[in-house]
């Protein structure tokens, strides 16, 4: 398959690269578009990193400033000892205060969207508004809630010898072969790194257990939030009615036809389209409240 140039255009977008410290831990992400714009960030899921959006952030950059950060224990950023969605909500807002003065717009997917809805209830008058995409809310199971009771180790990430070995294994977790081919071989290029004795992913395994929302764990929020779930995905309709439900019955959900959970691999031109028209709406939605851009964020 011929690489369109609406995808080569945007991965030779070359993004700013920068740090901030957040509980403890240093957090690396990327940047696009001009200072002055209005912020949107960017949140990855589990076991991914900010390189998932390199294809996506710079056909935002055009009205927005767009950050892409590795969360703590993904990426190129610092481990913990133990991961929690506070805070990685807290991290996302680390980045957005070292940004910009204006209300950040937070977009996550899967595990990321389980942050952005968490920011919301913690954050959501800091907010222009929250996505959440293809993020699968619901109860665990008896056998995962055991697991985790037990504060369990899962294994190292295995190693292998030569890098084309470590990207000859490269799997979506769900394992999904759709979407196009030089989408999946740049992502899964940026999510390896060199250790000792070979190639390994660059992530923590043991971010898993904090890779789940349950249903009260969301709350209304006091900024506006929107769902978008691909058609083949983990978030079903009845998932997201019921997340829909817990937000006060508000949250318009979009449906990404032909698309499973990877939505930013199956059909990322869609996914830009959705994510343009929505972050338009929620600008002109502040215009029409007047309120200032410029406005310092209230604290929590």
């Amino acid at each position: 398959m011929e690489t369109p140039r609406w995808f080569t255009e945007a991965i030779g977008h070359q993004p700013e690269h920068h740090t901030v410290e957040s509980g403890g831990a240093t957090i690396t992400y990327r940047v696009w578009g001009r200072p002055d714009a209005p912020l949107v960030v960017l949140v990855h899921g589990g076991a991914a990193h900010a390189g998932w959006w390199d294809h996506v952030g710079p056909h935002l950059a055009a009205d927005h400033r767009v950050a892409a950060l590795d969360l703590s224990g993904h990426g190129d950023s610092s481990w913990r000892d133990a991961y929690g969605l506070t805070t990685f909500a807290a991290e996302v807002m680390a980045v957005a205060d070292a940004e910009s003065v204006r209300r950040p717009a937070i977009v996550g997917h899967s595990m990321g969207g389980f942050v952005a809805l968490t920011a919301a209830r913690e954050y959501g008058a800091r907010l222009a508004g929250v996505c959440a995409i293809d993020s699968p809310v619901r109860q665990p199971s008896p056998e995962a809630r055991a697991w985790q009771a037990e504060n369990r180790r899962l294994p190292g990430n295995k190693i292998y010898p030569t890098r084309d070995d470590a990207l000859a294994r490269f799997r979506t977790i769900p394992a999904d072969d759709a979407g196009p081919p030089y989408v999946r071989r740049h992502i899964a290029a940026t999510s390896v790194r060199e250790v000792e004795g070979g190639w390994t992913w660059k992530f923590d395994p043991q971010v898993f257990f904090s890779a789940r929302m349950e249903p009260e764990e969301i709350a209304a929020a006091t900024c506006p939030v929107a769902l978008v779930r691909g058609e083949r995905g983990l978030a079903t309709s009845d998932i997201t009615a019921t997340v829909a439900e817990r937000l006060g019955g508000a949250a318009p959900v979009t449906v990404i036809p032909d698309a499973g959970h990877h939505v930013m691999i199956d059909q990322p031109v869609a996914l830009i389209a959705a994510m343009q028209t929505l972050l338009g709406q929620w600008q002109l939605l502040r215009r029409l409240a007047a309120v200032p851009e410029d406005e310092p964020p209230r604290g929590v």
